[in-house]
């Protein structure tokens, strides 16, 4: 089998980088995320994190990003759109929950008959280098949402050694391609990969998605939604929450208009021209997240918005588990 060793790989990323935008796990001013790669001594590579607190979906869904500009003049209006950024982009050592994650956004951005310029422009020229996950950790339970964390479908599957170095595996066209530009750093050896350890998780969500159907007015949210803050930092870390706002700034006649993440958490985020708000209370908002995670993006593309990763279990400053609600759920006695 091909393996990169471990002190290969910088001048491996620097390669690709050459031709791409490559986004590696790194620890940079004290914050874990996938950043983009320059090489900088300041930076620190993460690729022995279980999973940064930042998730990838940064490299599709940018947290800011600039749709148009405008300049008025009297009764005329000048538009010029902003040209949407594609590329080549590469990202290196996600793990399978995060893959999983980039394959709901894809369902909600580029299926059902709709297609996001600016989505598809950061996706359709994307690498994924994704690193099998043998040591899950106790927040972790992927695998009860489908996640294959040891074989994820990616371009390219590394599988970290005892001795730190990376067994390689070009699993399509496009991972070929990419081996090829660093085959010079690689070698051939014999390897033993690792043993694949348990995840202590365990998450059942059958009939889940079709029981949430008939709790829509349950009493039972009142009591999961008491410990929730609406802070929304569940929403900032998840690999696979996709709302989004649209804003404008502008200084005199110039301006411009751009998108930039939301969360559906935050009472604005509902709210209307008008004054009404449709989930004025935090009961709904919390609500909301849930249903959407685990019944209405099931019902819409067959799969669990949710990916598993465990972020939001490690980071709510109050607790709130979604594991524990699933739980929650499934205890409820629904009404003949």
């Amino acid at each position: 089998m091909k393996v990169l060793p471990l002190d290969k790989l910088r001048e491996a990323l620097n390669i690709m980088a050459n031709d791409a935008e490559v986004y590696v796990p790194m620890l940079r001013d004290d914050i874990s995320g996938y950043f983009q790669w320059a090489d900088n001594p300041a930076d620190e590579l993460a690729l022995d994190l279980l999973n940064t607190y930042l998730s990838p979906k940064n490299v599709v869904i940018p947290q800011t990003e600039p749709m148009y500009k405008f300049k008025t003049s009297k009764q005329d209006v000048e538009i010029t759109e902003v040209q949407v950024r594609e590329g080549a982009r590469i990202i290196f050592g996600i793990k399978a929950c995060d893959l999983k994650a980039l394959e709901n956004l894809d369902m909600a951005f580029l299926t059902m008959g709709f297609e996001d310029e600016y989505y598809k422009a950061r996706r359709q020229d994307l690498t994924i280098i994704a690193q099998a996950c043998y040591k899950p950790g106790p927040a972790c339970f992927c695998e009860g949402m489908g996640a294959d964390r040891i074989n994820p479908a990616a371009d390219v599957l590394i599988h970290e050694l005892e001795n730190q170095d990376y067994a390689w595996e070009a699993k399509t066209s496009r991972g070929e391609e990419l081996t090829a530009k660093i085959a010079a750093l690689m070698e051939e050896r014999d390897v033993t990969l690792p043993q694949a350890e348990p995840q202590s998780r365990k998450v059942d969500m059958t009939g889940v998605s079709e029981k949430l159907a008939e709790m829509f007015e349950h009493p039972v949210w009142d009591d999961l939604s008491s410990r929730c803050m609406n802070c929304g930092i569940c929403t900032y870390v998840c690999p696979s929450c996709y709302c989004f706002d649209i804003q404008v700034s502008n200084r005199g006649e110039a301006g411009n208009r751009f998108r930039c993440w939301d969360s559906c958490m935050y009472r604005e985020y509902t709210m209307m021209a008008g004054g009404h708000n449709p989930r004025d209370y935090k009961k709904e908002r919390y609500r909301n997240r849930f249903l959407h995670k685990l019944q209405f993006f099931n019902e819409r593309y067959g799969a669990n918005l949710c990916t598993g990763c465990g972020r939001c279990v490690i980071l709510c400053p109050n607790g709130v588990n979604i594991i524990e609600v699933i739980e929650k759920v499934k205890e409820v006695k629904l009404d003949a």
